[in-house]
């Protein structure tokens, strides 16, 4: 088993975190997903299967970059969305 932290940019509350971690739980491979909120880092563990750059590209997707990589007005929406999306999931 593999352990991957990432710190990331975008990261606001709990909506935020919920959409992270349940689209990285959904990963084959992936045992469990960490969110420190706090300190904007998540902790994946994983089989050695999973590369960390696929973990990074799947957190990209969502608006999510890894900190001090190119966030962009496209990840911060993307992030936006995200988080309403999390915060509906979790409400539901």
């Amino acid at each position: 088993m593999k352990t991957s932290e990432i710190y990331i940019e975008n990261l606001k509350c709990g909506g935020c975190a919920n959409t992270i971690k349940t689209r990285l739980q959904n990963l084959t491979g992936v045992f469990s997903v960490e969110i420190d909120k706090e300190n904007s880092l998540v902790k994946v563990e994983h089989n050695s299967a999973i590369r960390r750059a696929g973990i990074i590209s799947q957190l990209e997707s969502l608006g999510y970059p890894e900190l001090n990589s190119d966030n962009t007005i496209i990840h911060k929406a993307k992030s936006y969305m995200s988080c309403a999306v999390g915060k509906m999931t979790s409400e539901a």
